[in-house]
């Protein structure tokens, strides 16, 4: 669980609810630093978008980036290039940290 100052962040709006994912996040003018919690698992099916780098903090996921597929463990980062197709799978209780070079890669939900 993340601690109570991480979670008091800005939460964003991501295209899952609450119970299934919640989202806080740090912006700059240059990127977004997003705290992401999974409650339940989830699919991400494959898309690309500008460059992304993250760590898996608890959990397990597994990612496949330009058809390479990789199960990642507590402590284990990716980076994913501009443009690259990924997919991942998120197993239930993951935390992960994703920075996007694309500081306005989710909106911040509103009254946050």
């Amino acid at each position: 669980m993340l601690p109570p100052f991480l979670q008091d962040l800005p939460a964003l709006d991501v295209p899952f609810p609450e119970h299934v994912v919640s989202a806080r996040a740090v912006r700059s003018d240059h990127a977004l630093v997003v705290f992401f919690t999974f409650h339940k698992d989830v699919e991400l099916p494959q898309h690309s978008h500008g460059p992304q780098w993250g760590m898996l903090v608890q959990g397990e996921i597994t990612i496949t980036i330009g058809g390479d597929t990789r199960v990642k463990r507590p402590g284990d980062s990716w980076d994913i290039p501009d443009g690259v197709p990924h997919s991942v799978h998120i197993a239930a209780g993951s935390i992960v940290i994703d920075v996007f070079a694309e500081p306005d890669r989710y909106p911040l939900r509103d009254g946050d």
